[in-house]
């Protein structure tokens, strides 16, 4: 899984730990225009990762172009993969970006093979495919070529409004494949917002996004996850996400409470500490030791809470009902309110 595993690449004693084999790594690239990031291009070997079957997720296949993200979201679940590089869970992985610049030529070739039997493929669940580092490398118009013009159905979560520049596209590969499109909106207040998801778009700039794919023909479901509890879990808070989603003509909502898993913790609880301290001790008993979930209490009590704004709004739609416009077959199920931070992924 490291760096140092490749093959090929001389040895650099002052690149940053698990870097010192160049191997798959063709550069790492630094830009005044992206200040703060470093960006690592690597040769992928492979594309597509397939999911264990073990595995609880409803799809059993992801495309990750990126690893790390710029969004910078303190509870982000991917947080702890990064350390499978020899960096850290914390600021590394809001800045230390891996971008595998093959990876359209890589999924051309994987597609193309007699054993592909064209199932839904998943992006976006592990790390975010429209976040900044794809302004620069413009991965994705690639990967959605490909996956539509080999027949395979798949679907976009992200959080990043770059997804705009996509829709066009996107709209073409409906008329031959199920596109699924989903925004992650979880903080209305926006200095809450800027302070959790420090790199991430505004909320309403996602919302403005939920409406220009909207307004394009697409079925736009938003994640309202993670709630955070006693920050973004009140009545009046979640009252007022709900109707300014359904106002930017989102066709329904999955939410889900927060996960803390281990990688994770360490880094929100140190953002706990600085920006709500007040709220440390009732954080220690929601999560206590090793636990990744809040207490199935509080999940319970923020169901009771959450589901009748869900039929208010009009956004507690089955997702067998949630049919594309475009052609006559449904759009996979690929989405899921547990996030996928079980997901193994082959780097390189």
């Amino acid at each position: 899984m490291r760096w140092q595993g490749q093959t090929v690449g001389a040895i650099d004693s002052s690149a940053l730990p698990g870097l010192e084999a160049t191997g798959g790594l063709i550069r790492s690239v630094t830009t005044p225009e992206f200040q703060g990031m470093t960006f690592h291009e690597v040769l992928a070997k492979s594309a597509l990762n397939h999911v264990p079957g073990a595995s609880a997720m409803p799809f059993d296949w992801t495309i990750n172009p990126y690893r790390g993200c710029s969004h910078a979201c303190v509870y982000c679940f991917a947080r702890g993969t990064h350390t499978y590089l020899d960096l850290d869970a914390g600021r590394d992985f809001d800045s230390q970006i891996v971008v595998k610049v093959n990876v359209t030529e890589v999924l051309a070739r994987e597609l193309a093979k007699s054993t592909w039997q064209r199932e839904p493929v998943a992006l976006g669940t592990n790390t975010d495919p429209y976040q900044r580092a794809e302004g620069r490398y413009r991965l994705m118009p690639g990967i959605i070529d490909a996956l539509a013009g080999s027949g395979t159905p798949f679907s976009v979560l992200t959080k990043g409004t770059l997804l705009r520049r996509d829709l066009p596209l996107l709209a073409s590969a409906s008329e031959q494949v199920p596109v699924s499109i989903a925004m992650s909106i979880a903080v209305a207040d926006e200095p809450l917002r800027a302070a959790i998801e420090s790199g991430a778009p505004t909320f309403q700039a996602r919302l403005d996004t939920v409406r220009a794919a909207a307004d394009a023909g697409f079925r736009v479901t938003v994640f309202l996850m993670p709630i955070v509890p006693h920050l973004t879990d009140s009545l009046q808070v979640l009252d007022d996400a709900l109707r300014r989603i359904r106002e930017a003509g989102a066709h329904r909502v999955i939410w889900g409470a927060m996960h803390l898993r281990p990688g994770v913790k360490p880094w929100f609880f140190g953002w706990l500490e600085q920006h709500h301290p007040e709220l440390l001790s009732s954080y220690r008993g929601l999560y206590p030791g090793a636990s990744v979930q809040a207490p199935k209490a509080y999940r319970s009590w923020l169901g009771k809470r959450v589901r009748p704004l869900l039929r208010l709004h009009r956004l507690d739609r089955r997702e067998e009902d949630d049919m594309p416009r475009r052609g006559g077959s449904r759009t996979p199920p690929v989405f899921t309110t547990r996030p996928a931070a079980r997901e193994p992924e082959r780097l390189f």
